[in-house]
């Protein structure tokens, strides 16, 4: 779906969209979409689950992630009814093959050698902001300099873009000003500061540290942005991007 929207000196249509995912349980695999609603929250079942640690009441980071498990790419979470994944349920096939509701303690005990819980949140549990952009020119170029080509999995995005200047870094241009795909307008608020989950390879969980020190070296420690809702509104892929200015 193309969006009608037509370039003028006030707006740039600056690429199109390559790629769209949600993950309905943090750090688990992406559930990749050809369309979604975007709401003031985020796309519709992003995060709506995470696991707890409990050994860890006091932290400002309790949850069990990719950082105490490099395996849980593995875990593929889905919706039993994708089109409504606020009331559906989720049910999540382990890497043996089982399928299991995500409220299954069995599920929580076979993750976590200390206590664990799972927890649902109607807005989503992000650690920052509710959406996040990469293009496809920023992976290429941070590839070539760590030395070999990296999985967008890596990333973990819910919205990759291919530009049409096939120039990398360029959505750090964007902070502060607001971008429209389709029906939806995204105010871009900042960049993506990264942490130890880009190094893990989302096939193998092997961990390749060069990764985020090159991030850390050469781009302040941030790739990709974070944005907020400015109206929400359905996106798909193939849809332009369009830099407007406000």
């Amino acid at each position: 779906m193309q969006s009608t929207e037509k370039s003028s000196p006030e707006t740039q249509v600056v690429g199109s969209v390559v790629g769209l995912w949600r993950y309905p349980v943090k750090s688990m695999a992406a559930e990749p979409l050809e369309t979604v609603e975007v709401s003031w929250f985020g796309l519709a079942g992003d995060r709506r689950w995470a696991f707890v640690r409990d050994d860890v009441p006091q932290s400002g980071f309790p949850w069990f992630t990719l950082r105490q498990r490099g395996d849980l790419n593995q875990y593929r979470p889905t919706f039993a009814d994708p089109t409504r994944p606020d009331e559906s349920a989720t049910v999540v096939q382990t890497p043996d093959g089982r399928s299991m509701d995500v409220t299954d303690p069995a599920l929580a005990e076979a993750l976590a050698e200390s206590k664990a819980r799972v927890i649902r949140q109607s807005r989503g549990v992000f650690d920052t902001f509710p959406v996040s952009l990469i293009t496809t020119q920023t992976i290429r170029e941070i590839g070539v300099r760590v030395g070999t080509p990296l999985q967008i999995e890596r990333f973990r995005p819910n919205i990759l873009v291919d530009l049409i200047s096939d120039l990398p870094f360029e959505e750090d241009s964007w902070v502060g000003r607001t971008i429209q795909i389709g029906a939806y307008r995204m105010r871009v608020d900042k960049r993506d500061g990264r942490c130890v989950v880009i190094t893990i390879d989302p096939a193998t969980g092997e961990r390749l540290p060069q990764v985020l020190r090159t991030v850390a070296e050469e781009r302040d420690g941030c790739l990709g942005v974070y944005g907020t809702t400015v109206e929400p509104g359905a996106i798909a892929m193939r849809d332009d991007v369009i830099l407007t200015p406000s």
